[in-house]
């Protein structure tokens, strides 16, 4: 059997190598043509694959990463809670009052906090958003969605404190507002 296998596996090394050779048998193919390539037209992709994405999705996904890696169950030291590391008392002032046990369970609700609390930052800081867009400030290009996120972070009132006096907040973790205004800048946001 091992004899069968030796011949099989040799034979076609064998026929391959007497033809390869400079034999000048009719028989044997010259391996070393030289062969013309063709072009063949292909038409354009129809798909766009947008490389960097700065649309709302991604927005709320960059700081869900940022405040929880994602996590809707996760809970700090500080008593922070959910995907986007709501206090109570933002929670309150938004107008919900449930349970922690409620708002870690319920995914939709989470989600539904961070829209109000953005359309309620983007209310307090319409002024600042219409006037400065697009400038330079304190060396951070300022726009909506890079205030709004300093605004999660800090509190409109310490944006304002931004523009005012050019204080730059830091939460209990070090984090600074103009961190969070330079991160998250320049997305699309649909509020």
């Amino acid at each position: 059997m091992k004899l069968i296998k030796i011949i099989l596996v040799s034979l076609p090394l064998y026929l391959l190598s007497s033809f390869s050779s400079n034999s000048t048998s009719s028989y044997a193919p010259n391996y070393y043509e030289e062969v013309n390539p063709i072009e063949i037209p292909t038409p354009p992709l129809p798909i766009k694959i947008p490389i960097n994405d700065k649309s709302h999705y991604h927005f709320l996904t960059a700081i869900g990463h940022m405040e929880s890696g994602n996590r809707y169950d996760i809970v700090n030291k500080w008593g922070y809670m959910g995907r986007y590391q709501f206090g109570k008392s933002t929670l309150r002032t938004l107008g919900y009052k449930v349970t922690r046990k409620e708002f870690l369970s319920n995914h939709s609700l989470q989600e539904e906090a961070m829209l109000s609390l953005l359309q309620h930052n983007q209310y307090s800081l319409k002024y600042y958003i219409k006037t400065y867009e697009g400038q330079n400030i304190w060396g951070v290009n300022i726009t909506e969605s890079g205030l709004l996120a300093a605004a999660h972070l800090a509190g409109s009132g310490n944006v304002i404190k931004f523009f005012d006096k050019g204080s730059d907040f830091a939460d209990a973790n070090g984090t600074k507002m103009t961190f969070y205004m330079k991160q998250f800048g320049g997305y699309r946001l649909n509020i």
